[in-house]
C-alpha cells in the first residue's frame, strides 16, 4: 500500500470554501481526504495548519467550536501559527482600518513535509492549498527524495499554476466532494459535550 499523509492549509481551504458560500464550512477533512484516495493508498495521518483568530469574538467562537470538532478525529494533528492584528492607515486619505494576517503556516507546512519525507513516513504527500509560497519545499522534496511525490488538491477558487507545475499531480476540490464530507450537525466529544454547527454556516 502507498502511504499517504495529508497536509492542510486551514485558512487557504476555509477562504476558498467561503468564497463558494458558507454551506460546506462544517467540513470533516478526514472524510474529504479519504474520498481523494485510490484503492492502493492508505491514509497514515492528517496534519492541519491554522492560527487562532483574535479580536473578533463571534469568529473566535465559531473557530473554537470547529477546532474542537477536528480534535475528535483520529490520527489528526493541528499545528498553530500566529494570527496578527494591527491597524493600517491609508497614506493618501488618512483612513485607518483593522488588518489581520496569518504568520508561519506555510513555514510550518514546509518543515513538517520535509521532516516526514526525511523520516520516510509517507510515499505521497497530499497537500491541500493554493499557496505559491510552498513551491520551494515541493521542489526540494522531489529533488532530494525522487521516490516520493507531492500531490496538490486545490481548494475552490485557489488553483495556482506555479504550484500545479511543480506538483506530481493535482486536482481542484469540487463542491460535491466538500458537501459529501461534512460533520453531522452535532459532534459529540469523548467527554459527552455537544459541539453544534454554527448557525451561520448553512
Amino acid at each position: 500500500m502507498e502511504r499517504i499523509i495529508a497536509y492542510i492549509d486551514g485558512f487557504n481551504l476555509y477562504f476558498g470554501m467561503k468564497q463558494n458560500g458558507n454551506g460546506t464550512l462544517w467540513l470533516n477533512p478526514q472524510q474529504l481526504v479519504l474520498s481523494l484516495l485510490k484503492s492502493h493508498q492508505e491514509l497514515i495521518s492528517i496534519k492541519y495548519f491554522t492560527s487562532r483568530i483574535r479580536n473578533n469574538p463571534d469568529k473566535e467562537d465559531r473557530q473554537k467550536t470547529y477546532l474542537e470538532a477536528l480534535e475528535t478525529l483520529s490520527n489528526f494533528k493541528i499545528t498553530y501559527g500566529h494570527y496578527q492584528s494591527h491597524i493600517e492607515t491609508c497614506r493618501r486619505c488618512g483612513h485607518s482600518y483593522p488588518y489581520s494576517n496569518e504568520k508561519m503556516t506555510d513555514v510550518n507546512i514546509a518543515v513538517a513535509m520535509m521532516e516526514d519525507a526525511h523520516n520516510s513516513l509517507y510515499d505521497t504527500a497530499i497537500l491541500i492549498t493554493g499557496d505559491s509560497d510552498l513551491v520551494p519545499p515541493i521542489n526540494s522534496i522531489h529533488n532530494i527524495y525522487p521516490n516520493k511525490r507531492v500531490f496538490v488538491a486545490f481548494p475552490p477558487n485557489r488553483s495556482n499554476l506555479s504550484v500545479k507545475n511543480v506538483a506530481k499531480g493535482s486536482l481542484v476540490i469540487g463542491r460535491k466532494k466538500l458537501a459529501e464530507a461534512q460533520f453531522p450537525p452535532v459532534v459529540i466529544k469523548a467527554s459527552g459535550f455537544r459541539l453544534i454547527k454554527p448557525s451561520t454556516w448553512i
